[in-house]
């Protein structure tokens, strides 16, 4: 089973979208592992948004993600990060595919409701940076074999 993380920024929350794009990845049958509510410091968002520093929406980034609190959600399943990253669609939210979480729910390129790395290694650094491994809780799962195509003692 593969983690990820994703981030349900400040618009999600305003809007009161967060049930719905929850109802979203578990109807796809990820497991959450770990849900919390926080406000981001400019520390945090500096190591999260690194690669961006040096662009022309850096800043403007950071004062939107601290406009209001965020969900973080870590998420396991199989191949997680990429079901996960389909799911979110195309970053800016007229771009996204139908279907997808932004392609139904925005039309704006910031304010695009939610954040989810796009490699297993930036899901492992990004979860490593908003949960401490106390704070994930994998637990058995009763229905796997109806999400997965499992034969007798496999292993998802």
């Amino acid at each position: 089973m593969e983690r990820t993380l994703l981030l349900l920024k400040p618009d999600a929350l305003k809007r009161r979208l967060v049930g719905r794009i929850i109802q979203r990845l578990e109807d796809k049958g990820l497991d959450i592992v770990g849900v919390k509510m926080m406000q981001l410091t400019e520390e945090v968002l500096a190591e999260a948004y690194e690669a961006h520093r040096e662009k022309s929406f850096y800043r403007p980034l950071l004062e939107f993600m601290q406009s209001g609190p965020v969900v973080v959600i870590a998420l396991e399943g199989r191949d997680a990060v990429a079901a996960v990253k389909k799911m979110t669609g195309a970053t800016f939210g007229w771009k996204a595919e139908p279907g997808t979480i932004r392609g139904d729910l925005t039309l704006d390129q910031r304010a695009n409701l939610v954040h989810a790395p796009d490699t297993e290694d930036a899901a492992q650094r990004e979860l490593a940076l908003f949960f401490k491994a106390e704070e994930i809780f994998p637990w058995p799962k009763e229905d796997l074999k109806w999400i997965y195509h499992l034969e007798e003692g496999e292993k998802p």
